[in-house]
């Protein structure tokens, strides 16, 4: 059986999420404009620096930080923001995000997934219209970001995601 487009972006993403370095969960995303890629991304160190796969732990789990507070100890320049330093904005206008996260320990889906605050603004900026978030192998769920616009999570002190 043919898969739907949909499952095809996210399969997309998940395999972008292999070249993840990150030690606790990887990410990979892949933007889409008009049925077309536009860019990839995935988790990992700003280029040049040593990745925490590199070097053997992770600083927010050294830390004991919770999961979605304080990316300034992150080493990882997340996979939506990699996949938007990849294109340029005119490309991004009206496009779509496809998102896709897996627990290193068990190679689980992370069935809740969703963007940080950090990533939400920068997928604002870019002129991102949709993210679709991976759930299960084959169950997704679409965010209109006109929501993440309406709606600004910090303002009612929510922490994390």
């Amino acid at each position: 059986m043919r898969r739907d487009k949909t499952n095809y972006y996210l399969d997309m993403a998940d395999v972008a999420r292999e070249r993840s370095t990150c030690l606790r969960r990887t990410y990979g995303a892949v933007i889409v404009k008009n049925d077309t890629i536009v860019s990839t991304g995935y988790s990992g160190a700003p280029r040049g620096r040593a990745n925490c796969i590199d070097l053997g732990f992770c600083m927010r789990q050294k830390l004991n930080i919770p999961r979605g507070e304080r990316y300034e100890f992150c080493r990882s320049v997340h996979a939506e923001q990699n996949a938007i330093i990849a294109a340029s904005r005119e490309q991004m206008l009206g496009s779509t995000l496809y998102l896709c996260g897996r627990e290193v320990d068990t190679g689980e889906l992370i069935k809740d997934a969703n963007c940080c605050t950090m990533c939400k603004r920068m997928i604002i900026n870019a002129g991102i219209e949709k993210v679709v978030v991976r759930r299960t192998n084959d169950e997704y769920e679409e965010i209109s970001v006109d929501e993440w616009v309406k709606y600004d999570e910090l303002l009612d002190g929510k922490m994390g995601y």
